[in-house]
């Protein structure tokens, strides 16, 4: 690992719910679970759990963006209901959006339910860091990452993007584990391995 650029990494799990007690909050341990063993790179993660207030929302994202982190993911607060407010608190806070993320986070759920039409996940850039919205279950936030490989034909996971995305707004160079998830760069773009 001493070989790969540390990351910093915020992950928001957004729920009224969760953030009150009411029940265990299971976002933010899938989200660590997966970037664990996605990235290759030392990573430190920036945790918080918050209710879903648009304000607190666009605050916390500026927050993290501010502290250094390069990505941050939020689950939670994609739907329709009138307190799902996370794709509008996150555009809120943006420089770019980049809606190639949220059609292809659709794309994913719909090989499960037809309700992932509903969904209005978005990603954004601000400054060096690239926020996206992610769903709220653990297994669908592991698909959305990691695609289905085992799919006819296979269905690519939003993460294969996120590595040279990061490079572009010149961010740290981000490894992934192939056997997880295969990031993309053009060649151009590729970093001798480590040795």
């Amino acid at each position: 690992m001493a070989d790969h650029d540390p990351v910093t990494i915020g992950i928001v799990s957004i729920s009224d719910r969760a953030s009150s007690g009411v029940y265990e909050d299971k976002g933010l341990p899938a989200l660590k679970d997966w970037l664990s063993k996605a990235l290759k790179n030392p990573i430190t993660f920036q945790e918080r759990l918050i209710p879903d207030e648009k304000e607190r929302i666009s605050a916390t994202l500026v927050e993290l963006v501010d502290a250094g982190c390069s990505l941050v993911l939020t689950t939670g607060g994609t739907g329709p209901a009138p307190r799902d407010v996370t794709p509008e608190a996150t555009l809120a806070i943006a420089d770019k959006e980049m809606p190639g993320f949220g059609e292809q986070m659709r794309r994913i759920g719909l090989a499960f339910v037809p309700t992932s039409i509903l969904s209005r996940q978005v990603a954004v850039v601000r400054g060096k860091a690239l926020v996206i919205n992610l769903p709220g279950q653990p297994k669908a936030i592991a698909e959305t990452l990691g695609g289905l490989p085992s799919a006819t034909p296979p269905v690519t996971g939003i993460f294969a993007a996120v590595p040279y995305c990061i490079d572009l707004v010149g961010g740290p160079y981000l490894e992934t584990d192939d056997s997880v998830c295969a990031a993309f760069r053009p060649k151009s773009a590729l970093r001798k391995p480590s040795t």
